[in-house]
């Protein structure tokens, strides 16, 4: 029994930090920018975007906050396993919503992967 929730949480730590490193990205932040806005080590934050690390609930709203996104976002993997088709829908509805600087960074990112 022990095995299978090794096995879950080893998953769940390493989308979590998928998840971070996504979100850091999309905020054009470096490891060592994020890190030292938060207070940590950006050793320790590459850690935990790894899922090597177990990082205390304190340091999770600190993420959030220095990444302008409310918390639960974090552990949001709601995209991950979509179709193609799904992902563009999803895609697409946000960027319906989006206000100007969404927007505007929304166009840098999808340029830089895929130009």
């Amino acid at each position: 029994m022990a095995e299978i929730h090794d096995i879950y949480t080893m998953n769940t730590k390493e989308l979590t930090g998928q998840r971070i490193r996504e979100l850091r990205r999309s905020e054009g932040l470096s490891q060592e920018e994020l890190a030292e806005k938060i207070g940590i080590s950006s050793k320790y934050l590459s850690s935990i975007e790894r899922g090597k690390e177990n990082p205390t609930f304190d340091t999770f709203i600190k993420l959030a906050a220095a990444l302008n996104i409310d918390l639960t976002e974090i552990f949001n993997f709601s995209h991950k396993g979509k179709s193609a088709k799904e992902l563009r829908d999803f895609i697409s509805g946000l960027i319906k919503t989006g206000n100007e600087e969404k927007l505007e960074l929304t166009a840098r990112v999808l340029k830089a992967i895929y130009m």
